[in-house]
């Protein structure tokens, strides 16, 4: 299975603001659009992020994308909206001290975002397509990609990815892949299938 994990267009939102489920616009997407086409065979399947910013971008890749909420950004809670100057001091050390799991008031851990990802894609995966390109976030494509290459939370919570960018994984999917589950909602390991990262960031 070929998966294009395409981010988003930049948003329409001044820098520092914490936005990660916040349901901001994006700039226009077609021209992203059109330079993404040119990386995308013809029967690859488009699903999406229902966030707008997202979704904008796969509706100019293909009017029949489908949607995804699986595929959201992570959920900041409380912290949505708000500049990341404003927001507890505490709270961003504890975050800092454990990635992984740390969770702010009201939202969701790296943990979570990863699980759902994961079982979001492993669905996709289990359907008769052979390519699919999905048009999320910058969190979501780190979660798969740290899960499909097996990377620790160090390495692939700071993957660099230009909005607007493509990358590609080649999943070797087998027959009954198994869903994502874990402890306080982290992937499971021994059920990562074989995958190779074929470029990154285009």
């Amino acid at each position: 299975m070929q998966v294009f994990l395409i981010r988003h267009p930049r948003p329409l939102l001044e820098s520092g603001v914490c936005y990660g489920q916040l349901d901001v616009e994006g700039e226009d997407p077609r021209p992203l659009a059109r330079r993404l086409r040119s990386f995308l065979p013809a029967d690859t399947a488009v699903v999406a992020s229902p966030l707008r910013r997202a979704l904008g971008l796969a509706k100019a890749l293909d009017r029949q994308a489908r949607v995804d909420a699986r595929l959201m950004e992570i959920d900041f809670g409380a912290w949505e909206g708000q500049r990341w100057s404003d927001i507890d001091r505490r709270l961003l050390d504890q975050w800092a001290t454990d990635v992984l799991h740390f969770a702010p008031p009201g939202g969701e851990s790296a943990a979570l975002l990863q699980a759902r990802v994961v079982d979001c894609v492993n669905s996709l995966c289990a359907e008769p397509a052979k390519r699919l390109a999905l048009v999320t976030h910058a969190g979501a494509i780190r979660a798969a990609l740290g899960y499909w290459l097996q990377l620790p939370i160090g390495q692939w919570s700071r993957l660099p990815l230009a909005f607007g960018s493509i990358s590609l994984l080649e999943i070797d999917a087998p027959a009954g892949l198994q869903r994502a589950a874990g402890r306080q909602g982290e992937a499971l390991r021994e059920a990562t299938p074989p995958a190779q990262l074929r470029y990154l960031n285009h």
